[in-house]
């Protein structure tokens, strides 16, 4: 039996995020509190809720309670790859063809916050598979970005 001063001092890290549909949207899985956090320029701990509805994400933190698209979150690692059929959802969504520039702004993040050489590689080939959807200009500045990084961690 674990004694009470033990649960006192453990800390257990809840999900934010909540599916409120019985019916899961596929890109319901690139959602993340992470990815919120740096949608809306705030800090993970300032998150109240993410709300998975059927067709919206609903968002509630600090000064924010907005309805966003699931096409407005990139695709991650560690969950179940994209499929062709995540094209013609982003691109019914999107105005243009290409994604929304909080993509290339997410991906750099990720670039940079990359801990070695085969996690910026594993990150580099997602970017690879939907380059398509990445305006030309972004897509150079994301090869930079990773060249850089890369750089960085070799000589180091």
């Amino acid at each position: 039996m674990i004694a009470s001063s033990q649960l006192k001092s453990s800390t257990f890290a809840c999900s934010k995020i909540i599916h409120k549909s019985p019916i899961l949207h596929p890109l319901a899985r690139f959602v993340t509190e992470e990815t919120v956090a740096l949608l809306f320029n705030i800090a993970a701990d300032e998150i109240y809720r993410i709300e998975c509805c059927r067709y919206m994400v609903y968002v509630h933190a600090k000064g924010i309670s907005r309805f966003v698209s699931y096409a407005d979150f990139p695709p991650i690692l560690a969950v179940k790859p994209i499929a062709l059929q995540d094209f013609g959802r982003w691109y019914k969504r999107w105005k243009s063809k290409q994604a929304p520039a909080f993509w290339t702004k997410f991906y750099t993040h990720k670039f940079k916050k990359a801990v070695s050489v085969d996690s910026l590689l594993e990150w580099g080939q997602l970017v690879a598979t939907v380059k398509s959807a990445i305006s030309g200009a972004a897509l150079q500045q994301l090869r930079d970005v990773y060249a850089q990084e890369k750089d960085l961690m070799e000589k180091f």
